[in-house]
């Protein structure tokens, strides 16, 4: 994790056992059958309901709601994964509060909203747990579809053409499919190893093969997988970091929060994690909050978050900045790095405050110096590779249908132009495409 566990303030173990069983513990616990009841009998079940609108997969809210409240949690699970596959996570990880559950009526009225989130999570998770696959593949079309990417717009995408009887390859770069699911997500949101479960369970429908440790244009080439598969699917993410871009960025224990974000989850004994005990986590998106508490839980005894803008321009959404918050976090807002100070390892990070004038962000001219022993970077990340696709923001450019600017190929995800980051929006592109990919072939 560190590359500087001898520095002192960075060490390992400072909580153990039970403290970190309750620090990593599920942050939002599941409903039980009585508390799902209750929970749907405040749904007003509306026609037009505002909170379908708001879902970018579209799912039928009321309905699901309503099925749960007569006592048919099975069948709201199968009404919420004809929209979206990756329901069960996106029960756990969706900032609901911004979407279904801002706009649902109760929320307008009484400040309340029906909990959607947990709702959808009993359902999913009671089908789930039942080792029930509510779908079945079609018959087979003789059609190949390479999937390059397996986070949550390529298990969407593969699952999703699987169903209509094709052949699909899910290739990834890394050893172990989920992608940000499994790498990217603060631990305490997605407990018990659930991402994998899910992946399992999603490929239990069949007609998906894995591959692992390939790289789009490192060990894998977009010219060759348009040879060889009728169709390419690219989901593969952001996988650069955006450099701080300021002298003595290169010193020791300045890392990015995301490798942070991953070792963390994929460590079998969160006590031999090291971690510092002033840490600095530049950034103000989930990713930046996502390392910030998670290094308050591991014991780090002050973090701050440090942002360029002002609160209300942080992409975090509001629940996460509180959790932030309550959870010991400092958040600086319209302050800027311009410098790492340190004899071989950090030691303090130079600020400067700011301002928007109106004509964009400027320094005022004032600076102060920040301790720190460990510095977490999360300002965004780039796509290293476009592999000679027409690229727009960094990003590769498709239309409304997923289509990238060669033939046969189509893009969804992070990697992709248009869209919120957010895993329920990647879930609704890799669907979407798989829909237009199945007409194309079809259609051919």
């Amino acid at each position: 994790m560190s590359n500087g566990a001898s520095v002192p303030g960075i060490a390992a173990g400072r909580y153990t056992g039970d403290e970190l069983r309750d620090n990593f513990s599920d942050l939002h616990p599941p409903l039980d059958s009585h508390e799902a009841l209750v929970a749907a009998d405040r749904c007003y079940f509306c026609y037009d309901a505002p909170c379908v609108t708001a879902c970018p997969t579209a799912i039928d809210i009321p309905l699901f709601i309503r099925q749960i409240s007569t006592g048919m949690p099975e069948t709201a699970a199968q009404t919420i994964f004809e929209q979206n596959i990756l329901g069960g996570m996106c029960a756990r990880v969706c900032p609901t509060e911004t979407l279904c559950e801002q706009a649902c009526v109760r929320e307008a009225a009484e400040g309340k909203p029906v909990e959607i989130g947990l709702l959808q999570r009993f359902a999913t998770d009671r089908l789930m747990e039942e080792g029930q696959q509510p779908f079945t593949r079609a018959k087979e079309t003789g059609k190949s579809v390479a999937v390059v990417g397996s986070g949550p717009a390529g298990l969407s995408c593969a699952h999703r053409l699987a169903m209509k009887g094709h052949d699909v390859t899910l290739i990834d770069a890394r050893s172990k499919a989920g992608g940000l699911n499994e790498f990217g997500i603060a631990a305490y949101k997605t407990v018990e190893n659930f991402a994998q479960q899910e992946v399992d369970w999603l490929l239990s429908i069949g007609g998906i093969s894995q591959v692992f440790d390939k790289r789009l244009g490192d060990n894998l080439s977009l010219d060759q997988l348009r040879k060889d598969y009728d169709a390419v699917f690219l989901a593969i993410g952001l996988s650069g970091v955006n450099a701080l871009s300021i002298e003595g960025e290169d010193k020791a224990n300045v890392e990015d929060a995301v490798d942070f974000i991953a070792n963390l989850r994929q460590s079998k004994n969160l006590e031999t994690l090291s971690i510092g005990r002033k840490v600095v986590v530049i950034g103000g998106g989930m990713t930046a909050v996502d390392a910030a508490v998670q290094s308050k839980f591991l014991g780090a005894q002050h973090v701050t978050l440090a942002y360029r803008r002002g609160q209300d321009q942080m992409n975090a959404s509001g629940f996460e900045q509180n959790l932030a918050a309550s959870s010991g976090v400092t958040i600086l807002t319209n302050v800027q790095p311009l410098k790492v100070i340190g004899n071989g390892s950090v030691e303090e990070v130079e600020f400067g405050y700011t301002k928007d004038d109106g004509d964009g962000l400027k320094l005022t001219g004032e600076t102060f110096q920040l301790p720190a022993d460990q510095v977490f970077k999360a300002i965004g990340q780039n796509l290293e590779n476009g592999d000679g696709l027409e690229l727009s923001g960094g990003k590769i450019l498709v239309d409304e249908n997923g289509r990238a600017s060669l033939d046969g190929v189509w893009a969804g995800g992070d990697c992709a132009s248009g869209g919120d980051d957010l895993t329920v929006t990647a879930v609704a592109e890799g669907r979407d495409a798989a829909e237009d990919i199945h007409a194309q072939l079809m259609k051919n």
